[in-house]
């Protein structure tokens, strides 16, 4: 068990953390609809928050299975905002803006 200033961190304080950037990223999603960058961020606050419960629970458990699979999502988290920010740069070239609300613009 891991001491931090003389008090004992357990599991609970790491799934409460957890839990913390689960909800900021939430709320980066549904209240800015505006800002690709901000949704995309909100989206990797996700991400590192199914990160934490995976390491947290494998810590807990005794077992590398959780932290082995938590550096896939590692992985396939870079290659998610690799690709993402690569589509905006594109997409702001052509369109001059990276508003949401300019992709409907985008159809037909």
């Amino acid at each position: 068990m891991l001491a931090v200033g003389g008090l004992p961190v357990g599991l609970g304080h790491y799934l409460t953390v957890a839990a913390i950037l689960l909800v900021l990223g939430v709320f980066g999603i549904f209240l800015n609809r505006k800002n690709v960058i901000i949704i995309l961020m909100s989206i990797e606050l996700i991400l590192l928050s199914v990160n934490l419960n995976l390491v947290a629970f494998s810590a807990a458990l005794g077992d590398l299975v959780g932290q082995v699979f938590a550096m896939f999502v590692l992985t396939v988290a870079a290659a998610e905002a690799a690709i993402g920010l690569a589509v905006v740069v594109v997409y702001f070239r052509n369109r001059g803006s990276i508003q949401v609300e300019d992709v409907n613009l985008m159809k037909g």
